[in-house]
């Protein structure tokens, strides 16, 4: 039993503010709540046709739940007093706390708070569709339902809009975490998935509190088997400004956000539909869905348009084997050609037994089929001829215990109703071409690795940058092999006896040494060689020969995420192609070697047309090695090779800024 049952499956609730609380009552008589609902008012005898309590010291007990719609000063007198009566836990409405600047007010409600949970401050509430408790102040668009999916969110009102959603999606719970200043993203989530009744949750998130918590309790579902899904915001610049202002949470990086959730084996999607497929997918079949795919259409129009906007997401269509074309041909024939994806033509078209055979043939050897389906409108068209099909899929996955999904090309060409007949037979129908692929690619999201957690984070804190020759030789010191090289504050004090030209001649002090002009190459001596403006500091090294790439690794603590290691093409390649790969430490040499093959470049390192191999082994235990380093000095603020030089056998690193405390 987890501290937030008593609010989540409240036997009780109690209502304050007039106005908010006439709301709740109405949602919950309307949801059909068992419980009694107690309004709380100095003045009024009764709001909503119930008898009204002049103080929560006058209440028959202390309630499960609590709906605070009152101002943010009265607020927290009112938490002090629930707490005080041991009351389950409450919502707080009202707005203005940290995220309108003023974070005083708000830890003065969590010291009120004490012990006992609340949602919010700055929270719209807490519906539970399976008891018919609504912490809720406004309308919503769900029904009772005996089983279905959780939605939590960090916005109010993204989690208003997708409860509204008309895609046959059963939700059982929806709820918002406001400003999580006591119950947190990770315990709410996790008191929900705790309810067995909820098969899998959808989040939109804003910012992650505590990503070790996180990463624990996305571990925790897929031991359940339930999947998570989620929409993080703050990829862009404008995005995280907005998350800050509204909830003063740290949104994180996009790249390190993604990541995040890539290792944890948490689902990420864009959109709020794609959230809402991939919910439903969760919610009959589990997590992780298998990547082999077929798809089945009786038009060839269809099928192009299938493996066009499948490429995008990864998604291709294996070829049909030999023994599902013969099963296929016998039914079929030879006009049709029989391929992946499956134009099947009109002619089987109303005939039940052959639709059924050719829909479990083709089914049977792949993990999951799509039966692209959109039915007529019902309101100026007949759709009974489309019930064969309809009943067909519904054989194929029964027969091949596969699972089938009936997808429509255009959202709104199904309707609701339809999709909620085929899931009373165990089918999930996806609407929307694209969305439905970005929902089955979502539901492939593999599990974590078990037991995996993010380092902690470390404060924003003051750093200095070390010269390239303290980087270089601390990186040394761990073992990172670097170009032979001497330096001195002058010029005139560089000695480049015992180094074999040609010379490579760096000024010292500079982030950005190439703009700065603080770079000279391919030198056989350094005789008449002029001073370089700003330098504090000269390194004359041994050029790197017989590269064949060069390659940028990046490692640099982050606010949420701990650290993050990130890896692309070197120089500007990376910046301008935009083609790196992020990880969260720690993380393996074959977790490198394998986000490294996510690469657009890749193939120009994996000996693309006949060129030469890089030696990415080395490359992926070198990024090891300096994680290593990261996670043991917490003093290290960030460590960037650009380039490292990639032999066929052994990586350089020629260049090094270093960040410390």
């Amino acid at each position: 039993m987890s501290r937030l049952d008593r609010l989540l499956r409240p036997r009780h609730i109690a209502v304050l503010g007039a106005g908010w609380a006439l709301n709740v009552i109405e949602q919950c008589r309307k949801m059909g709540f068992k419980g009694p609902v107690w309004p709380v008012h100095p003045t009024k005898a009764e709001i909503g046709g119930l008898k009204a309590y002049a103080s929560l010291a006058d209440l028959p007990e202390a309630p499960d739940a609590t709906f605070i719609g009152v101002n943010r000063f009265a607020t927290i007198d009112v938490v002090r007093e629930l707490a005080a009566i041991e009351a389950g836990g409450a919502i707080c409405f009202a707005s203005g706390w940290t995220e309108a600047g003023e974070p005083g007010l708000q830890n003065r409600l969590v010291a009120a708070a004490g012990n006992m949970p609340i949602l919010g401050p700055n929270c719209y509430g807490v519906i539970n569709y399976l008891d018919g408790a609504l912490l809720w102040p406004d309308q919503h668009g769900g029904v009772p339902v005996d089983r279905g999916v959780a939605l939590v969110s960090q916005s109010s009102n993204i989690v208003i809009n997708l409860g509204m959603q008309g895609r046959g999606l059963p939700v059982a719970y929806v709820a918002c975490l406001g400003n999580a200043a006591v119950v947190g993203l990770a315990e709410l989530t996790g008191a929900l998935l705790d309810d067995p009744r909820v098969t899998a949750v959808g989040l939109y998130i804003e910012g992650i509190d505590d990503a070790p918590a996180f990463a624990a309790l996305a571990q925790k579902a897929r031991a359940l088997g339930k999947g998570v899904v989620a929409i993080k915001s703050g990829k862009t610049e404008l995005s995280r400004t907005a998350a800050a202002s509204h909830t003063a949470s740290l949104a994180g990086g996009g790249a390190a956000s993604s990541a995040f959730l890539r290792q944890i084996g948490v689902a990420e999607v864009n959109t709020p539909s794609e959230l809402i497929e991939t919910l439903k997918i969760f919610h009959v079949h589990g997590p992780q869905i298998g990547t082999r795919i077929c798809s089945l259409s009786c038009s060839g129009g269809e099928a192009g348009l299938v493996a066009d906007l499948a490429a995008p997401f990864g998604i291709d269509f294996p070829p049909v084997p030999q023994a599902t074309h013969d099963r296929l041909f016998a039914v079929l024939g030879e006009i049709p050609t029989i391929s992946n994806p499956l134009d099947y033509h009109t002619f089987i078209w109303g005939d039940g037994p052959k639709t059924t055979e050719v829909f479990s043939a083709m089914l049977e050897a792949y993990d999951a089929g799509l039966y692209i389906i959109d039915t007529p409108r019902a309101d100026r068209c007949d759709p009974s001829s489309y019930q064969p099909a309809l009943a067909a899929i519904v054989a194929a996955q029964t027969a091949t215990g596969k699972i089938a999904f009936p997808v429509a090309s255009m959202a709104e060409n199904f309707g609701e109703a339809r999709v909620a007949a085929m899931l009373d037979h165990g089918v999930c129908t996806l609407l929307g071409l694209e969305t439905a692929l970005a929902a089955i690619r979502a539901a492939q999201t593999p599990a974590g690795m078990a037991g995996w957690r993010p380092v902690a984070a470390v404060p924003p804190r003051q750093t200095r940058m070390l010269s390239e020759a303290e980087g270089k030789a601390l990186i040394a010191a761990a073992g990172v092999a670097v170009p032979k090289a001497v330096s001195a504050p002058t010029l005139d004090g560089l000695v480049t006896a015992g180094l074999t030209p040609p010379y490579a001649l760096k000024g010292l002090g500079f982030a950005h040494k190439t703009e700065a002009g603080a770079v000279r190459l391919g030198l056989a001596s350094l005789d008449g060689q002029a001073a370089m403006p700003g330098a504090t500091g000269y390194l004359v090294e041994e050029m790197v020969t017989g590269a064949v790439a060069e390659l940028l690794l990046g490692l640099r603590r982050d606010p949420v995420y701990g650290v993050t290691l990130t890896l692309g093409m070197g120089g500007v390649t990376a910046e301008v192609l935009a083609d790196t790969v992020t990880l969260v430490l720690p993380v393996t040499e074959a977790q490198v070697l394998e986000a490294a093959k996510g690469l657009r470049l890749w193939p120009l390192l994996d000996g693309f047309r006949g060129r030469p191999r890089a030696d990415m082994h080395a490359v992926a235990a070198l990024a090891v090695r300096l994680g290593a380093l990261m996670l043991v000095d917490e003093s290290l603020e960030e460590i960037e090779i650009n380039p490292v030089m990639v032999r066929e056998t052994g990586a350089v690193a020629v260049d090094a800024l270093v960040r410390r405390a």
